[in-house]
């Protein structure tokens, strides 16, 4: 209840607040869809709050040689070493040479810095949870964030991969662990509004892709004979052999599965970020409609803001098992009869 008064009253001083930071000029009319694209594409700087901006450092290759810089020297219109950002065209939003030309761009941009910010946290986590069992070895019942840690990778090995895959599960569960751990690290990521969060990684369908294609390799690469027999010479009656009807629906399910993981995780990550972002911009949206609409939708805001992000904390952890399960049980398809 006090947590709640407290929301509440924050909500209140917000909603005061408004119209003194109002300005008395008119000002353009605020683009929603801008901002909910700005905010979940990809960026060669990441954007704090207010002036407040990281720039990151960009690297081209052309036959030239290799061209590095960082952001803010080509931000505005700017042209540094004889590159610049396309402000329209094909190639808007990404670097150019003079010609208008793509050079093979590989910057280290808002996802790839969240990307090795991931792994940091994955390393760091790890080999402390390995620190600690080096020093008091298995004498010793682990508690707080260690426990917690070896309840989550026990449910995931046992629960999931062991449940799913069968004999034969242990090697793949470094994978699957990885893979969990992965994608809740980024989702909870995600989640957090100031820096080193939100970047919009599982909302990044290239992202979700390169999962899904590992998973697949996963699947197809590492799989007994009798699978392919399965697919190729199904165990059914000859006339339906005769016919390859049933190879070329197993052949096409083959790449169905990838495909569903990368559309299932991309579009309930992205949707999330879409609806909390849609909420926020309701602030915006109402300014000019005066105090009293602007403040009562302020509060609507805030509040719905809160729940979503409470669901979409529950969506981290959901998305993370869904994917690691459903590629658990596709490699157990694979390798049992």
């Amino acid at each position: 209840m006090k947590a709640f008064l407290h929301i509440l009253f924050i909500c209140m001083l917000s909603c005061l607040a408004l119209p003194c930071f109002a300005e008395e000029k008119e000002e353009e009319a605020f683009d929603v869809a801008a901002t909910i694209f700005e905010h979940l594409g990809d960026s060669y700087e990441w954007h704090i709050a207010g002036d407040c901006v990281i720039p990151l450092p960009c690297i081209v290759i052309e036959k030239g040689g290799v061209a590095t810089f960082m952001s803010d020297e080509i931000e505005d219109g700017k042209v540094c070493k004889g590159y610049h950002i396309a402000e329209e065209g094909e190639y808007e939003g990404k670097i150019v040479n003079a010609d208008g030309e793509r050079p093979f761009d590989i910057s280290i941009t808002k996802n790839v810095l969240e990307l090795l910010i991931v792994c940091t946290v994955m390393c760091v986590v790890i080999l402390s949870l390995a620190a600690w069992y080096r020093k008091h070895g298995h004498k010793k019942a682990p508690g707080g964030f260690v426990g917690a840690m070896e309840a989550v990778i026990d449910f995931v090995d046992k629960d999931i991969v062991k449940a799913s895959i069968g004999h034969g599960y242990e090697k793949f569960s470094y994978y699957l662990l990885t893979i969990f751990f992965f994608i809740l690290t980024c989702n909870l990521l995600g989640l957090l509004p100031v820096f080193p969060g939100g970047a919009n990684l599982t909302g990044n369908i290239t992202v979700t892709a390169t999962l899904a294609i590992t998973s697949f390799i996963a699947i197809n690469f590492f799989a007994p004979k009798e699978y392919y027999k399965s697919i190729f010479w199904p165990d059914v009656p000859l006339f339906l052999k005769a016919i390859p009807l049933m190879p070329v629906i197993e052949f096409i399910g083959v790449f169905t599965k990838p495909f569903s993981l990368t559309i299932r995780l991309f579009a309930n990550i992205l949707a999330g970020h879409v609806v909390i972002l849609s909420l926020t911009c309701l602030i915006f949206i109402t300014e000019p409609m005066g105090e009293m609409m602007n403040g009562s939708m302020t509060v609507v805001s805030v509040l719905f803001c809160l729940f979503m992000n409470c669901l979409e904390l529950l969506v981290a952890f959901l998305q993370a098992y869904v994917f690691t399960m459903l590629t658990a049980t596709f490699i157990g398809m694979a390798h049992n009869e």
